[in-house]
């Protein structure tokens, strides 16, 4: 298991101000960082006060967030409340952010005027998901992220999909974008919950190995990827936070 160092060799300027050039200094200055030093170096050099964590408290989440509370507990860390959570990872959330000393976790929850124009009876996801991903996640996120510099999010390349090409540092609508276990296998997120001795969410014991909104998240076999149960059958991978989505606009 990583242990925190000190990082010194880096001075306190996250570099160049134009994002898509920030990112790359960025990946390239901080390559040999272990995962904990990225986020030390992120939360307290680069983007003191203006950087945040994303989580879903799924069915990993709490790998990264035990290293974000190691680093600094009082970073804000923001949960996209869309309504359509399992009733277990509101309690997991709960029972994580006390169990980490996390004094931030902001429920940040779509526009209820939007809603009742758009989702009245709260069944858009059955005709329209991409939208009532839009409504309920994308939209939500771009207000909370309001004010931050960079956003850290707990995606890895091993999920497959797009995010096989995932880098640690990326530039994304403006802001720099942190993925600090992008090349971490599932062996390693499974050695972490071990080390630290980290509650599991309930659900990854009837079969969920990634948990998103209750209608459109299924349990999977052994042989399908890690998110082959979310928007099953669908074509579709992502929500739209981490793809461009003027198209539903």
């Amino acid at each position: 298991m990583q242990e925190l160092s000190t990082v010194s060799s880096l001075a306190g300027a996250p570099g160049p101000a134009d994002p898509m050039l920030q990112a790359m200094h960025l990946e390239t200055e901080t390559r040999e960082f272990y995962s904990l030093e990225l986020l030390d170096f992120l939360v307290h050099r680069a983007f003191p006060g203006r950087i945040a964590l994303v989580s879903s408290f799924g069915a990993e989440s709490a790998v990264l967030l035990d290293m974000v509370a190691q680093v600094n507990r009082h970073i804000p860390v923001i949960f996209l409340e869309t309504g359509k959570h399992f009733t277990e990872t509101l309690m997991y959330r709960d029972r994580l952010a006390e169990r980490l000393g996390l004094s931030d976790v902001r429920d940040v929850k779509p526009e209820a005027a939007r809603l009742d124009r758009e989702d009245p009876e709260g069944t858009l996801w059955q005709r329209a998901p991409d939208r009532c991903c839009h409504l309920r996640k994308v939209l939500p996120l771009a207000q909370a992220l309001e004010g931050f510099d960079a956003w850290i999010t707990g995606r890895k390349r091993y999920q497959g999909g797009e995010r096989e090409r995932l880098p640690r540092v990326e530039a994304a609508e403006g802001r720099i974008k942190v993925n600090p276990l992008a090349d971490w296998s599932l062996q390693e997120i499974r050695n972490a919950f071990m080390a630290r001795d980290l509650p599991a969410h309930p659900l990854t014991r009837v079969g969920y190995p990634s948990i998103g909104c209750a209608p459109c998240t299924n349990p999977v076999i052994s042989r399908e990827t890690p998110r082959a149960g979310r928007w099953h059958g669908l074509g579709k991978t992502e929500c739209g936070i981490h793809k461009p989505v003027s198209s539903v606009e």
